[in-house]
């Protein structure tokens, strides 16, 4: 299939991904009213394991059973659940949450460099390049430029963040070592290697049986495991395939436009210009960043 064909569905996709952790901030705030931040995680792949488990059987398929298949779902755990989440979790203590997203979504600008200069598995042109500094600059514009001005006050809080980035970056890049099975599979195989090590870690430290945990937070729980999560993460594994590392780290760009959108529209904030602004070049980085490269006879990279 011709790489402009299956570009529209994918970049809906996409878009559909970004909403899916766009909102996920709204459930964790919720969330963590009652449920520490380990436990919470824990949860979080705990619930979305068992739900992909059951999306495997009614669809016929089982998860894999070669160790060396094993040994690479449980580094991509440690990229993109059991390492960046963690990190991310602990560096928003020390930094506001805005910040924390405008670091969060560096992540396109570190697949780059890491593609640049190491493994040089996709394009790496001057016009991606240009995308996910534009989309760069949008997030900041959404957010708000004033958010930069506390970088410096907390080291250690924008360290943790720029390293959640660096580990998501990573995982867009180490999870085409998984392209051989189908989406589904990978997600719950991630899921269960990050239950496996979460779940002592949260029976340790927080003893969740003594919590007392309202409705309202279980609830935004079970939201985040089977919505944002699991079904999320069959949509990400797809997109690694289809869209390529890049390709998929750039709805950072997008998840940090709409997750100030939703808040405009759930929480009745002010709708400014500079996020006018700011969206449109999320957008444009976006494009400049998934539109596929033509070669000078007229065929471009997808169709071969």
């Amino acid at each position: 299939m011709k790489a402009e064909t299956r570009l529209g569905p994918e970049l809906a996709l996409l878009a559909l991904l970004a909403l899916l952790w766009g909102s996920s901030y709204l459930f964790i705030k919720v969330a963590l009213r009652d449920i520490p931040p380990i436990t919470l995680i824990a949860v979080r792949v705990a619930i979305a394991a068992a739900f992909l488990f059951a999306v495997l059987r009614w669809r016929g398929e089982v998860l894999p059973r070669e160790s060396g298949d094993w040994r690479k779902l449980f580094v991509q755990a440690c990229f993109n659940s059991i390492g960046a989440w963690t990190v991310l979790a602990w560096g928003q203590q020390y930094v506001s949450s805005g910040l924390a997203s405008v670091l969060n979504s560096t992540s396109p600008l570190f697949v780059f460099l890491i593609t640049f200069a190491v493994t040089r598995h996709e394009s790496v042109s001057a016009r991606r390049l240009a995308g996910a500094l534009i989309g760069m600059a949008g997030v900041v514009l959404v957010i708000g430029p004033q958010v930069l001005s506390g970088m410096g006050l907390q080291v250690a809080g924008s360290v943790a963040a720029l390293t959640g980035a660096l580990l998501y970056a990573g995982a867009a890049i180490y999870g085409r070592k998984l392209n051989h099975l189908p989406a589904t599979v990978t997600a719950a195989g991630t899921m269960v290697c990050a239950t496996m090590v979460l779940l002592p870690m949260a029976l340790i430290l927080d003893r969740p049986w003594t919590l007392s945990v309202s409705p309202s937070s279980a609830a935004a729980a079970v939201i985040l495991a089977v919505v944002c999560t699991g079904l999320a993460l069959q949509i990400y594994f797809r997109l690694v395939r289809t869209l390529g590392s890049m390709g998929v780290a750039s709805q950072s760009y997008l998840r940090a436009g709409i997750g100030v959108v939703l808040a405009i529209v759930v929480l009745g904030e002010r709708f400014s210009a500079m996020v006018a602004a700011g969206l449109a070049c999320a957008i444009i980085g976006v494009a400049l960043i998934n539109t596929p490269e033509r070669r000078q006879d007229g065929v471009s990279r997808g169709e071969r």
